[in-house]
């Protein structure tokens, strides 16, 4: 699904209706019409502020600005006026994504991409920044596009892959930023290095390429703290006791990989360790529908915060006829995992805020088979926390172990759409049934699968499958999936999920492994929605507890 394709019939098509059957409530959305990439989140004297790429004409991608709105707890929303909008001849046909940076003297800056003639493949690109016109406004509300700009131009060889500016670091007396592009179908990030952030020099090797991955889009790199705990670094810390994030988003694939390395800040280059993939077989931030993301790190709270855009699965004419398309998952706090080998995330503690009415389940056995309906709570709008606990491992299904010649994110949906919820297994599947429909005709699973494998280990698989989430049989359906790196000694599995009218966006133990569903029952709608749990096994398992909360509606924008 390529974004950046023009579509000159609906781009510019305005809103009339706004069609809520499907609209989600606590997720970050504007009133109407289309938003895709996250860009430049910070916060800046009192607020968080967030902007994304945004079509204010229509719900359809096309006449991109950045639309701007801030906030005191990320979850609560003031609209804004759109802070960057094509005006000046370097960006006269698009202002495309980019980054915030917080320079010295707490003076923000915007790096961004302009788009400054069309051409088929998509755009003549370049970076340009800009400035608060007045520093002193909390709100940020004007923003100055200085005649010095484009700051960057491509090369000869890459004037439509040329985009994306990352958050900029400092060190060595330098600024240092990455740009995302591609040589054939090497992806690569340059980086640049620059005294003034205003005269930009390319480093004579790129600080990281890989082949056979294509375009790389919105690059990003921060550190992370190796002590185990939760605290963020600010993007230009340089210690002993920190690791390094570097992720891209693959263009041609329209999913995201991350590896963690060392950064040698001698000569800027990114070495990622051996234990991670490098490609687009590498871990991801999530399995499901989620890209462009961006992080920061917000310097009130001391944390690192991951924002990530889910789009609709809907035709031109579909997402026209609603009068919006586009969601942004909620901010995700993300620190690394104690083993070092991958990250972790969980939603952002203000989102508890938003939880109202409530109910409880512990100990609760359920059999081969077995089905119980949650009461009590909006199933279509709700937050739901979940321990399954299970007396043996023996009843685990055999892993084949010539699965292993597949890439193992393959594997991971394939077995997912195979064995589904509906497949009857030994150690699973089991989980929760979201969005269901009264008799069961729709519904959408996120669930768990035990396997054992030849050296008396286990592999746990989580599946979230929209397979039958909608009796629309035009609908998209896809079966997501990713395996989750946990040793099962304590016989027990957790999963919280986050469901809001059209996205089921779920974290497995803790936020090792998370898949976001984007789905569209006909049935089961609004107080029609239903939730259940259920285990399709043969080995019996125990809700040791449940806690599921109706999620009350934020102020959105």
């Amino acid at each position: 699904m390529a974004f950046h394709n023009v579509y000159p019939d609906y781009q510019s098509l305005i809103t009339v209706n706004v069609s809520l059957v499907h609209k989600p409530a606590y997720h970050f959305q504007p009133k109407q019409n289309w938003i895709n990439d996250p860009n430049g989140p910070m916060y800046y004297k009192g607020f968080y502020h967030f902007f994304c790429q945004y079509n204010p004409k229509g719900a359809v991608w096309g006449n991109i600005v950045w639309a701007h709105s801030v906030s005191q707890d990320m979850i609560n929303w003031i609209p804004l006026k759109p802070a960057i909008v094509p005006s000046k001849w370097f960006d006269r046909y698009g202002c495309w994504s980019g980054s915030a940076t917080i320079l010295p003297g707490d003076k923000p800056v915007i790096l961004y991409t302009g788009v400054i003639k069309e051409t088929p493949d998509p755009g003549y690109q370049v970076q340009n920044y800009a400035i608060p016109a007045n520093y002193s406004d909390p709100y940020l509300q004007d923003w100055v596009k200085p005649d010095n700009n484009p700051i960057l131009k491509p090369t000869r060889e890459n004037v439509s892959s040329f985009r994306d500016p990352s958050t900029a670091w400092f060190n060595n007396g330098q600024w240092k930023m990455l740009i995302g592009s591609r040589y054939y179908d090497r992806g690569i990030a340059y980086l640049y290095r620059s005294k003034d952030f205003v005269k930009w020099t390319r480093a004579e090797r790129p600080f990281h390429e890989k082949s056979e991955t294509g375009m790389w889009e919105c690059p990003d790199f921060y550190p992370v703290s190796s002590l185990g705990n939760r605290n963020g670094l600010d993007t230009s810390t340089l210690s002993k006791d920190t690791k390094y994030v570097f992720k891209v988003s693959l263009d041609e694939t329209r999913n995201e990989y991350y590896t963690i390395g060392e950064y040698d800040a001698i000569n800027d280059l990114y070495l990622p360790y051996n234990t991670t993939i490098d490609g687009w077989a590498g871990l991801r931030y999530d399995y499901g529908n989620f890209y462009a993301s961006k992080t920061f790190f917000d310097p009130v709270q001391k944390r690192r915060i991951l924002w990530g855009w889910a789009n609709e699965s809907s035709t031109n004419d579909e997402n026209v006829a609603k009068g919006w398309a586009g969601i942004q998952l909620i901010p995700r706090m993300v620190w690394m995992d104690p083993s070092g080998k991958q990250l972790l995330q969980w939603p952002i503690r203000e989102l508890e805020a938003l939880r109202g009415q409530n109910m409880n389940v512990q100990d609760v056995n359920l059999y081969k088979g077995d089905t119980m309906e949650i009461n009590g709570i909006t199933a279509a709008q709700a937050d739901v926390d979940v321990c399954f606990k299970f007396s043996r491992l023996r009843k685990a299904e055999a892993y084949n172990r010539n699965w292993d010649k597949l890439p193992q994110q393959d594997l991971a949906e394939d077995l997912c759409g195979i064995m589904g919820a509906t497949i009857q297994g030994g150690l699973g599947p089991f989980g929760i049934l979201t969005l269901a429909s009264k008799n069961l005709e729709e519904y959408t699973p996120v669930f768990f699968r035990v396997f054992k494998t030849r050296v008396k280990k286990y592999k746990v698989l989580m599946c979230s499958d929209a397979t039958l989430s909608s009796t629309n049989t035009q609908e998209y359906k896809p079966s997501f999936g990713g395996f989750v790196d946990v040793d099962l000694a304590d016989k027990k599995l957790c999963l919280r999920s986050l469901i809001d009218h059209s996205v089921v966006e779920s974290f497995a133990e803790g936020g090792k492994t998370v898949i976001t569903s984007r789905v569209y029952p006909e049935l089961a709608v609004g107080l029609d929605a239903h939730l259940h749990v259920f285990n399709n096994g043969t080995e019996p398992i125990i809700i040791e507890r449940l806690e599921a909360w109706s999620m009350n509606t934020p102020m959105m924008n």
